[in-house]
């Protein structure tokens, strides 16, 4: 018996053990949840808000507060056709694409990077048309961004082009003093420029599967005593019926037909 309590003890361990994962992991998918949550409302509360100049929200610093994503800017001054930038591979319209960044000079004096939008990649690296900015003085909308991160697998780019939206490494490529705390998405130009890039889609309001991931490991936790109160319970009733011993099974003989019987008889006389 006491074999028995040493394996029901590591069996309960086992079911703590297994708990505590899905407990963290429900936790996790909670916090994802929230932040989720959080982005969504941000989204909201700033997509489409009143425009307000770009100093109102980027100081001196060059700093973007995270309350700020997504609200529109505007900023007066020209592009820096020169300079124009190519985002490779961005996914848009269920294909691989180039977003066109192309550095703005606002009226302060800082240069502030504008997505204008996408293009397709065709078959070639670089794309064969690329609609122009409009030229001399601007006035442009665009709705702030945080940079991105430099590549994790350090993959490089041509000439003329970068693998992701990382702002320091964009400044050193552009004559100037260059804001790093954020970019812009296009959302408007006067004038407007030659032909058209495509444009951008509003952020998702799908909270995603969070919420339900957080409650299905809470059930698997549950599941996981369930489960092993079962296996302690099976193994009671078997050493119960061993303990109270099993009927032994009565051998059920072939009964044989009458005419067998009598022929039987017959052949004992004789």
């Amino acid at each position: 018996m006491s074999s028995k309590l040493v394996r029901w003890g590591v069996y309960v361990l086992i079911a703590i053990g297994f708990a505590v994962a899905c407990v963290f992991l429900s936790h996790w998918q909670f916090d994802r949840n929230e932040s989720r949550s959080e982005q969504i409302a941000l989204v909201e509360k700033n997509y489409d808000a009143q425009p307000v100049p770009l100093s109102s929200l980027i100081g001196t610093d060059g700093a973007l507060a995270p309350g700020d994503e997504w609200h529109p800017v505007t900023l007066q001054g020209e592009y820096l056709v020169e300079e124009q930038l190519l985002v490779r591979n961005r996914p848009h319209a269920g294909t691989s694409a180039f977003e066109v960044l192309v550095p703005f000079r606002d009226s302060d004096g800082r240069i502030f990077i504008v997505d204008r939008g996408w293009i397709s990649s065709g078959e070639s690296d670089v794309p064969q048309h690329i609609p122009a900015p409009p030229s001399g003085e601007v006035e442009v909308t665009v709705r702030l961004r945080p940079g991105e991160q430099i590549p994790t697998s350090g993959r490089s780019a041509p000439e003329g082009q970068v693998p992701t939206i990382n702002l320091p490494t964009i400044a050193k490529m552009v004559d100037g003093e260059v804001i790093t705390g954020a970019y812009g998405q296009l959302v408007g130009e006067k004038p407007a420029g030659d032909g058209t890039l495509g444009a951008f889609e509003s952020p998702t309001d799908d909270p995603g599967p969070h919420l339900s991931y957080a409650i299905q490991w809470i059930l698997f936790a549950l599941m996981g005593f369930v489960f092993i109160g079962y296996i302690i319970r099976t193994e009671t009733v078997r050493h119960r019926e061993e303990l109270e011993g099993v009927p032994a099974k009565v051998k059920k003989t072939r009964s044989r037909d009458r005419d067998g019987d009598v022929e039987d008889e017959l052949l004992d006389a004789r």
